[in-house]
């Protein structure tokens, strides 16, 4: 799934693609994409004569700026969008796709078929989920350390799950939590509530800097993912534990271990994030 450098950096392509084009027409392949309204054929309708201005982003979501609406869409595990000429012949996997007044296409491509489009009237967006339910950005002037602390110290959840909360901090995924617990020399499976104020304070640091390298390096080609420029990243070349089972540990040396650790496949070096008994 793309993470929150992954998406940046979609964003970024986007903007470079589409800004300032005009939408003439959208067809929906897939209905079930479209979460709001609730029926498709009224996003549709709404979306006809609207000019993208602008995409922004918060975590995952993309959030395209439009005149009078704001369309939020997820990209979940494989979702992506590309530029087209009418002529180019049509995926089978396309499920959405932009038509413009120059000729051009915006297609939406989804194996999966997991994506989610939401269709808001402009300035609500914030007001109603999915984008009310989020947290703060690792690196945002909301997630400050008393925030973080009080997240923390108020939960029996461990470290792992806690940082996949997307309602606590939002952007982070199962590659860059295992990413950043590794260079916080934390253990996945150790009790929220039982890091100290240092720890706490290492871990936001390592949060930010950790994403702000990824969004630096055009995020981490891992599986499918590329922007919409069809390039992908090379943040997955400096990954210390994700992926790396029984690979040694840059660190240390001990082999790298992979567990479950809620619900997900975890990464993390036995030597060097120990769990203390607490």
């Amino acid at each position: 799934m793309p993470e929150l450098p992954e998406v940046e950096a979609v964003r970024r392509s986007l903007i470079e693609l589409v800004a300032g084009q005009r939408i003439t027409d959208v067809t929906v392949g897939w209905p079930k994409i479209i979460k709001s309204p609730e029926q498709y054929e009224q996003f549709q309708d709404a979306l006809k004569g609207q000019t993208i201005h602008d995409v922004d982003r918060k975590g995952k979501f993309l959030i395209f700026l439009l005149d009078d609406y704001c369309l939020v869409s997820h990209l979940r595990m494989e979702g992506n969008y590309s530029l087209h000429k009418q002529e180019d012949p049509v995926d089978k996997h396309t499920h959405v796709v932009f038509h413009f007044s120059d000729g051009m296409e915006l297609r939406y491509r989804d194996v999966r078929k997991f994506g989610t489009m939401h269709l808001f009237a402009k300035g609500s967006e914030w007001t109603v989920p999915p984008l009310s339910k989020l947290g703060p950005e690792p690196f945002s002037d909301e997630f400050t350390l008393e925030y973080f602390k009080g997240k923390l110290s108020n939960t029996e959840r461990v470290i792992k799950a806690v940082l996949l909360d997307q309602s606590i901090v939002t952007g982070l995924g199962n590659i860059y939590v295992d990413e950043v617990l590794f260079r916080s020399g934390i253990h996945p499976e150790r009790k929220s509530r039982t890091l100290t104020d240092q720890e706490i304070l290492i871990l936001r640091e390592q949060a930010a800097s950790t994403l702000k390298e990824s969004i630096n390096a055009g995020g981490s080609s891992v599986n499918t993912y590329m922007n919409s420029h069809g390039q992908s990243g090379t943040y997955q070349n400096e990954l210390k534990v994700y992926g790396r089972k029984d690979q040694e540990c840059y660190r240390c040396g001990a082999a790298v271990q992979k567990i479950k650790v809620a619900g997900r496949g975890t990464h993390f070096c036995p030597n060097c994030q120990k769990i203390a008994n607490y």
